[in-house]
């Protein structure tokens, strides 16, 4: 006898933007029945459009129209949009409904939603440690979040149906596969300032650099590029609205991880100068145990090449 089949977690979800995240969390709807309908909304008219004719969901012209009745509104738009989208939903959201986000940043996400909702309306903050380079709706596919960590940052000092509420969200995520996490919204911020803001900051500099140098050709840093220039490009390949909204939200958080890397880097210089072979040998080290514990933990493949396939080249 089969078992029986698993309600959705949620009823009506509202996507406003149809980007990567937006139309992956569709997707994902879709493949897993974690809700009962999906209803989208992008500023961009052209986008729209395309949501339509990859049938993403029931996508409307007003955002406040896809948001009437809907017991989520995720907005999936860049750090700078957040209000202006909250603000745009506002008047059709109903008590009990939930108002989350998929930002980078957690505390400028939950003042910037938290001014716009209304009473009775739970903000809950969110965050998936998912997404590629490439952005737009035909960028999205289902399993971009299975097994990749969800950060939720609820408000502290909430009452049980907010809590309640809050478990409804983490049950809709967790269907569309990912593994959920609870944290501060500040602990979260300063996580992910080392873990991927800091590392984009490096990936844009390093690559606008080679691209500056007078004495090397744009065709030879394009020609020659090794591994470890080739995956930086990746990186730098990203939103640049998004990215831009990143660095000034988290502003803080980054200027101290930039003021701890800058400091590391100055030592770094130091020991090449001095040809401090030990030294760089144990930073070395270090680093590349580090890389061994992000392929123990899942985060990353061991096969060679970082997982890429070459047959076809």
């Amino acid at each position: 006898m089969s078992a029986p089949p698993v309600p959705p977690a949620l009823g009506r979800v509202t996507l406003i933007g149809a980007g990567l995240i937006g139309s992956s969390i569709a997707r994902a709807v879709r493949a897993t029945g974690a809700a009962d309908e999906v209803c989208l909304h992008d500023a961009d008219a052209q986008v729209r459009a395309r949501a339509r004719a990859l049938d993403l969901g029931t996508v409307h012209d007003d955002a406040a129209q896809a948001a009437e009745r809907a017991d989520a509104v995720i907005l999936c738009v860049p750090m700078g949009a957040i209000g202006a989208a909250a603000a745009a939903c506002a008047p059709a959201l109903r008590a009990g409904a939930i108002l989350t986000d998929v930002g980078s940043v957690k505390a400028g996400a939950a003042e910037a939603m938290l001014a716009h909702a209304p009473p009775g309306v739970h903000v809950i903050p969110g965050h998936p440690i998912a997404g590629t380079e490439l952005s737009g709706p035909d960028a999205g596919f289902a399993d971009l979040f299975r097994d990749r960590w969800m950060i939720l940052t609820p408000q502290e000092g909430a009452g049980t149906e907010y809590h309640a509420a809050t478990a409804r969200l983490e049950a809709f995520w967790t269907r569309l596969g990912a593994r959920v996490e609870v944290m501060d919204a500040a602990h979260h911020d300063r996580v992910l300032a080392i873990t991927s803001h800091l590392p984009h900051l490096i990936a844009f500099n390093i690559v606008a650099t080679a691209a500056d140098l007078e004495t090397v050709t744009e065709s030879e840093v394009v020609k020659y590029s090794a591994g470890g220039f080739r995956d930086f490009t990746r990186i730098a390949a990203s939103d640049p609205v998004m990215w831009r909204d990143v660095f000034l939200t988290n502003r803080e958080a980054v200027l101290e991880m930039l003021g701890r890397f800058s400091e590391d880097l100055a030592a770094l210089q130091r020991a090449i100068r001095w040809g401090d072979g030990e030294a760089l040998h144990a930073l070395f080290s270090r680093a590349r145990h580090v890389r061994r514990e992000v392929i123990e933990a899942g985060q990353d493949s061991a096969v060679p090449n970082f997982g890429r396939d070459t047959s076809s080249r």
